[in-house]
């Protein structure tokens, strides 16, 4: 048996809410092909395709905005559960972002101590 001795680092992601909404719920799928398409940032190469395309009920906007209100609500007790977190600026192109995940994963950022001020 391996066991690994590694200590646990969350990465919240943090993003505008409007960028959030319009990332999720412009999502498609081709249900002929499964391809994932984006109506934006990946869209589809034909009008044909495109009106074929569904959205998953997870995807549509009153989802996505419940699901943000949620997190909102539980993103500070979700810090403090986390002793090693660090937030990752998300509201850059996914290519960017993964590059800041894979250098915090290289080369973590030093641990800050916030001290109370009385």
């Amino acid at each position: 048996s391996v066991r690994l001795d590694m200590h646990l680092t969350v990465y919240f992601l943090e993003c505008p809410t409007d960028t959030i909404v319009e990332r999720l719920s412009l999502r498609r799928t081709d249900p002929v092909t499964g391809q994932p398409y984006h109506l934006i940032y990946n869209p589809p190469p034909s009008l044909e395709m495109k009106r074929r395309l569904k959205v998953h009920h997870k995807d549509a906007e009153s989802a996505v905005d419940e699901d943000v209100l949620s997190y909102d609500s539980q993103v500070e007790e979700l810090m403090d559960y986390y002793n090693a977190s660090q937030a990752v600026n998300a509201d850059q192109d996914p290519h960017t972002v993964f590059e800041s995940i894979e250098s915090l994963l290289t080369k973590p950022l030093p641990k800050q101590t916030l001290k109370a001020t009385l």
